[in-house]
């Protein structure tokens, strides 16, 4: 599943082409991905400007002049690429364009805009969905309303991680994994942010609440979300970016998916191993994470 991440480079590739432009044609190619596309889909979309194009945690959210906001989830397998109008360049922006193409089986939505540009939205497992909202209705959206805050914005901080660590039982690498407690954090992040910060994912929630630790686990999320936005986020199995390049971050990975590896802290002569949570993998090292 594509984590924050790789969901913010996908919308930094999709912003030079779809914000301030208008859809000329949106072309659904069947009537559902994960849930049924919103009723009158493409008569909503169709001639309408996209004011904005944001992120709330994995999700990406286009604000359209009409009112409503279009939220798109990638699910597992839901990737978007872009393609210049035949005979035209874009400029370097994101760099993510390629030449019209005969669109194939899961291809399943086609936004073509004013200027000629194709956005195609692919999704071979159909885990992705597309809603949407009335601007009165986006606080209480189903799958907007319970989230955390943003790790990268100004509200996240240690106070506010300590106030909802504060007396949870459960280990914090579940508790990192809850949206409602950060948005937009999955499995790999929180491995590799909880190794950074020397705190082992079998450790109970409430007791990272101490000024050491969260200063220590804050800035860790923060630098790991942020150099992997940098590298186009990680490739692992269908991600790729809007240009069809793979992310690279899964280069600089310290313990994810390296079970058995000499662990790479200076001065640590531990190895990293892994653990099932919750049904998902958790990879740290024993010797450095306490």
């Amino acid at each position: 599943m594509p984590e924050l991440p790789e969901v913010e480079t996908v919308r930094r590739g999709l912003a030079p082409v779809m914000e301030g432009r208008r859809i000329a044609l949106l072309t659904p190619r069947r009537p559902d991905l994960r849930y049924p596309l919103p009723e009158g889909f493409a008569r909503r979309l169709t001639g309408i400007r996209i004011e904005r194009l944001t992120r709330r945690a994995k999700y990406l959210l286009a604000e359209l002049e009409s009112g409503e906001h279009l939220l798109m989830h990638l699910g597992m397998s839901g990737r978007f690429t872009i393609h210049a109008p035949e005979g035209k360049k874009h400029g370097r922006p994101g760099g993510f364009h390629h030449d019209h193409a005969p669109l194939e089986t899961h291809d399943h939505v086609i936004f073509d805009m004013e200027d000629g540009t194709r956005i195609i939205y692919a999704d071979p497992r159909r885990f992705g969905f597309m809603e949407l909202i009335a601007q009165a209705d986006l606080e209480t959206n189903r799958h907007l309303a319970a989230l955390g805050p943003e790790p990268l914005g100004n509200s996240f901080s240690a106070q506010t991680l300590s106030a909802r660590l504060k007396g949870r039982k459960t280990p914090i690498k579940s508790a990192l994994l809850d949206q409602r407690n950060v948005a937009g954090l999955g499995n790999i992040y929180v491995c590799e942010a909880l190794f950074r910060a020397g705190i082992s994912p079998k450790r109970q929630a409430s007791t990272v609440t101490t000024a050491a630790r969260l200063q220590r686990l804050v800035p860790a999320i923060r630098d790991v979300l942020a150099e992997a936005i940098a590298a186009g986020g990680s490739t692992l199995r269908d991600y790729a970016q809007t240009d069809g390049e793979l992310g690279y971050f899964q280069h600089a990975f310290a313990v994810y998916d390296r079970e058995g590896e000499a662990c790479s802290k200076p001065g640590c002569s531990g190895s990293v191993k892994r653990i099932t949570q919750s049904g998902r993998s958790s990879f740290y090292c024993p010797s450095c994470q306490k």
